[in-house]
């Protein structure tokens, strides 16, 4: 059985929710941040020497780092929700999966560290902005295509995209003004793996 190591408002629900679509079965161990810091508790320490959020359990493995995680669960149900079988829907998962944590989450945790700077982080914040908006103007871009991030149908890059993506509606200007990004949102959040995974992982501040 897989247990998920699962931080509130983390990474670690679009673990839950990959999990619900390849109908895995899981168990989850909630994990609550220190009120005051906001950081993981130390618990998750002894899971993983980083103390971070998403980690799975299988067997003998423990796994950490979302796309790590989600290539060895796509695995493990024999390829569901990997990449297409033509060339450029491969090309596109692999380029998702990874600019979700390489190039998209930074700004966006810089961001998160600039606004509890207050007025010493002031300054920063109008060209951090800017920076975000030119990624979401290139994903808007992206969608305006194809439903989903590496083609027709849902795959585990659309699963390492949401919590950035959510993460910008939240705190970086992500509205219904970029469209293709919205209805993209509100597509996965009607999904009924979606919504099961809500419910498993508890209050989710982004969805």
């Amino acid at each position: 059985m897989i247990v998920v190591h699962h931080l509130e408002n983390s990474r670690s629900q679009r673990i839950l929710w990959l999990l619900e679509e390849l109908e895995l079965p899981y168990t989850v161990k909630r994990y609550q941040r220190d009120p005051r810091t906001m950081l993981a508790p130390p618990e998750l320490r002894r899971v993983h020497p980083l103390g971070k959020s998403p980690v799975i359990q299988d067997d003998k493995w423990v796994i950490a780092e979302s796309g790590a995680v989600v290539e060895y669960l796509v695995d493990k149900a024999g390829g569901r929700l990997g990449a297409p079988t033509d060339p450029c829907g491969k090309l596109r998962y692999r380029q998702f999966l990874h600019y979700a944590e390489g190039s998209l989450m930074p700004p966006l945790l810089a961001l998160l560290v600039i606004g509890r700077l207050g007025l010493l982080g002031r300054p920063a914040r109008k060209p951090m902005l800017k920076m975000i908006d030119r990624h979401l103007e290139y994903i808007d871009q992206e969608l305006s295509g194809r439903p989903f991030f590496a083609g027709d149908e849902l795959t585990g890059a659309d699963i390492m995209m949401s919590f950035p993506l959510e993460a910008a509606r939240k705190r970086a200007g992500l509205d219904a003004r970029r469209r293709h990004i919205w209805a993209w949102l509100e597509r996965i959040h009607e999904r009924p793996a979606y919504q099961r995974a809500l419910k498993n992982g508890g209050p989710y501040l982004y969805a």
